[in-house]
């Protein structure tokens, strides 16, 4: 190991059986054996990298890419599958803070607890208790069990505790907000110091400006490889730039995505009997009684009302909306539209309902509704056949179509 290293990272690989479906007993590792089926997932692939000692060093890249995995493997809470890890110094990192800490135990209790894993003596820790206490802000919590503490409480004392252990190395996961702004103002002045006396630090974050403010080098960790490695205003240029045309991607096929599913709802709805442009479309169709309960049997003479829920995909204006009744030989009974109603241009800018009260004058026979939008130039918007189907029945033994009322004169 060169003597002006800290930290000496050669060709490691490192990856993770990922079950798809792992049971947890016995008899269901006998009985559903299948579930047992697992991946490996490279998480690093042979990457090397070196820090020399009293450098700060960041290491950036998306969810994912194996930038906590690599400080994991440098504090040996995992180890690689292959490769060397060489590291000069007592260590101290900050990945999970508070790993150590008993919720029974006060707040000075886990004071010395945490600090003899990070191989401090009791002498030591002695001597850095008031330090310890003074920079977490405790005060007068300190003598409280744990569990008491709020979660910015728990916090700032594992920080307090993790970097007043003099390390020659300290490793920093996403902790960098710990507590309130003035506090974690108080933590990156605190980083400053140490790095000011020489520990060597290195910080997997996405707070680009802390790494550029603190760190001599960026490394970017792309896909469990290294991607560059330099000045980190430079890196965090082609990173947040790859980062982009990523995101640019995604849309793309996120919006591919899309037309295809509407493609598929296109074919879907013709076989339900519908085209149109779908400016506008019906999202629910419905026959319900005065009171608003769906029925699909109704009386000659009786009140049906015809609700038309709808969603517009885009704004459109100057259509009018078209309902037709067929009895079931296809024979058309009635056709009515906005126009020869005299409702006028319809003009659709968001979702809405539209509701239309029948006077059934039909006979006993099933019948459907069609329902058309068409724009001014007949344009199909949306044609929905066969939309709603109700039965109309009686026993009075008319014929014909409709009941046309009529009186008995001179009888």
């Amino acid at each position: 190991m060169d003597k002006d290293n800290a930290i000496e990272v050669r060709n490691i690989s490192k990856s993770f059986k990922v079950y798809y479906d792992k049971g947890n007993e016995l008899k269901e590792k006998m009985l559903f054996w299948k579930r047992n089926r697992y991946e490996n997932r490279m998480v690093l692939d042979n990457i090397s990298f070196s820090v020399k000692k009293g450098e700060a060093v960041g290491l950036v890249g998306k969810n994912g890419c194996g930038k906590s995995t690599t400080l994991k493997l440098l504090t040996k809470i995992i180890y690689p599958d292959k490769g060397s890890i060489e590291m000069s110094g007592r260590v101290s990192s900050l990945l999970e803070l508070g790993a150590g800490f008993h919720p029974d135990m006060s707040g000075r209790e886990n004071i010395y607890t945490n600090a003899s894993i990070f191989g401090l003596t009791k002498k030591e820790i002695d001597a850095r208790l008031n330090d310890i206490i003074e920079f977490s802000e405790l005060g007068t919590f300190i003598d409280n069990p744990v569990r008491t503490y709020s979660s910015g409480m728990y916090m700032r004392l594992a920080f307090s505790v993790a970097i007043n252990v003099d390390a020659d190395i300290l490793l920093i996961d996403e902790i960098l907000a710990v507590g309130d702004a003035n506090f974690q103002a108080k933590c990156f002045n605190k980083l400053r110091e140490i790095k000011a006396q020489g520990t060597t630090i290195v910080i997997v974050s996405h707070a680009l400006g802390q790494i550029e403010e603190i760190c001599e080098r960026s490394i970017w960790v792309r896909d469990g490889h290294i991607e560059e490695v330099g000045e980190p205003l430079e890196v965090h240029k082609h990173y947040l730039a790859a980062m982009e045309e990523e995101r640019k991607a995604q849309e793309e096929k996120e919006k591919t995505q899309l037309i295809e599913a509407e493609e598929e709802q296109r074919k879907r709805l013709a076989k339900e009997k519908r085209h149109g442009s779908w400016e506008v479309m019906l999202t629910d169709v419905r026959l319900t009684d005065k009171d608003g309960v769906r029925k699909d049997n109704y009386d000659i003479g009786e009140d049906m009302y015809l609700h038309m829920d709808y969603r517009v995909n885009k704004p459109i204006k100057n259509v009018r909306l078209e309902i037709d009744v067929y009895r079931i030989d296809g024979m058309l009974c009635y056709r009515t539209n906005t126009d020869i109603d005299g409702k006028g241009k319809l003009e659709f800018t968001k979702d809405g309902k539209i509701t239309v009260k029948f006077n059934n004058p039909l006979v006993t026979s099933d019948y459907w509704m069609n329902i058309y939008i068409y724009t001014v130039d007949d344009k199909e918007v949306e044609c929905y056949k066969e939309a709603v189907r109700f039965h109309v029945d009686s026993d009075k033994g008319e014929g014909g179509v409709a009941v046309m009322p009529h009186e008995w004169l001179d009888l």
